[in-house]
């Protein structure tokens, strides 16, 4: 039985990894503040990431799984607590590639500073290159938008909520905007993969091979809660964070080097199929924005 230690392991993709690892015959650990329901079949290290002190030491690891990490400090802190190990998985993001470099954006490109996304992509940055001069041999995989079971995020949650109560969607312009996805089930098949077969690459780009215009994922979203949409196009010049739930950014990630280890994805309808059957159970567990009231009294 291999032992892998996730961090994190109460929300989102660290709760359904820990959730698809503890299913497979894993022996899993996970460091959290045990502040959230913990998943079942999995070992509690309780503390906060920054504050390991001896909590690690005297357990070997076959696979470390850092989804949590959002900073320098955060790589360190765990690097520093750990014992032993084999293998270090590391989820950076997209944000690392400026929005100026050529698109699609390939790992081989030159990473920087963001400006959509500020200091997050730069501390992830950061992040990566404190783990690569500490554990040359770790995996850096850089996704763009996950989805999925468990998510928290209020992004197809607040779709799904536009179609059950049969509301009209407002849509930026004319909902031609591009956006690329991936499923929390596919990162998780990609990392056994890589646990597997070790390949030589140590940076991988993921994602869905194609991306997909907002207009067609609103109506996926609909479609996965029976519904179709009645679109109203808003004017550009108004800001659609105040309405809509992604930035007005568009870019694409070159997936190939995924493709060649792993070559399906989850189709995006069945996953936000998936992911709106759980969703009804489960509306209970997310922060809402105020995207209603904002349309509601401004649009």
């Amino acid at each position: 039985m291999q032992k892998i230690l996730i961090t994190g392991g109460t929300t989102f993709v660290s709760k359904f990894t820990s959730q698809y690892f503890a299913d497979r015959d894993y022996d899993v650990y996970v460091i959290n503040r045990n502040n959230r329901e913990q998943n079942k079949h999995v070992n509690l290290i309780n503390c906060d990431r920054l504050k390991l002190g001896n909590k690690l030491k005297g357990i070997h690891f076959d696979a470390v799984l850092d989804i949590t990490a959002y900073t320098r400090d955060h790589v360190k802190s765990l690097i520093d607590a750990l014992d032993s190990f084999k293998d270090y998985i590391f989820i950076s993001s997209s944000a690392v590639y400026p929005e100026t470099n050529p698109q699609p954006f390939t790992e081989e490109q030159k990473c920087g500073k963001n400006s959509v996304w500020g200091d997050y992509g730069l501390n992830k940055l950061a992040a990566e290159e404190y783990l690569f001069k500490n554990v040359p041999n770790a995996y850096i995989l850089r996704p763009p938008y996950f989805y999925g079971l468990y998510e928290n995020l209020y992004r197809e949650l607040f779709v799904f909520d536009c179609a059950i109560k049969n509301r009209k969607f407002y849509i930026p312009g004319n909902g031609d905007m591009k956006l690329q996805f991936f499923n929390v089930k596919d990162l998780c098949r990609f990392i056994e993969i890589l646990l597997e077969k070790h390949p030589e690459n140590k940076i991988f780009n993921l994602g869905n091979q194609k991306a997909v215009t907002i207009r067609d994922w609103v109506k996926l979203c609909y479609g996965a809660a029976g519904k179709k949409p009645e679109f109203v196009n808003v004017n550009e010049e108004i800001n659609q964070r105040n309405y809509f739930c992604f930035y007005n950014y568009e870019y694409v990630l070159d997936v190939t080097k995924q493709y060649e280890l792993m070559s399906d994805t989850v189709p995006l309808d069945k996953g936000l199929a998936e992911e709106f059957e759980w969703y009804k159970n489960n509306q209970g567990s997310v922060s809402r924005k105020n995207y209603f009231e904002y349309i509601d009294t401004q649009l």
